[in-house]
């Protein structure tokens, strides 16, 4: 079963390579998605896929990136059709 689920990531996440790391470690789990930064200094991903690949994949980049992130909002919401890789927006 497909979820997608929205995270946002506060703490030292903006100027550290959080995107560009999230982007590769993607790579390597059968997900589509999006990670970008926010005005207010957060970082917003988005990951969809099988429920166990998502959660696969969001516990391996809180293990990599565990030392910049304060906190985590997660939420989940109905799958999208439109999202086909993984990809940083700008």
């Amino acid at each position: 079963m497909d979820v997608r689920r929205i995270v946002c990531y506060s703490g030292r996440v903006q100027g550290v390579g959080f995107r560009f790391s999230t982007e590769k470690l993607a790579r390597g789990f059968e997900i589509t998605g999006t990670v970008q930064n926010l005005s207010d200094g957060r970082v917003k991903l988005v990951a969809q896929g099988n429920a166990q690949e998502v959660d696969r994949f969001l516990l391996a980049l809180s293990q990599v990136m565990d030392r910049n992130i304060q906190d985590c909002q997660s939420e989940e919401v109905p799958p999208c059709e439109a999202i086909e890789d993984f990809r940083i927006v700008y």
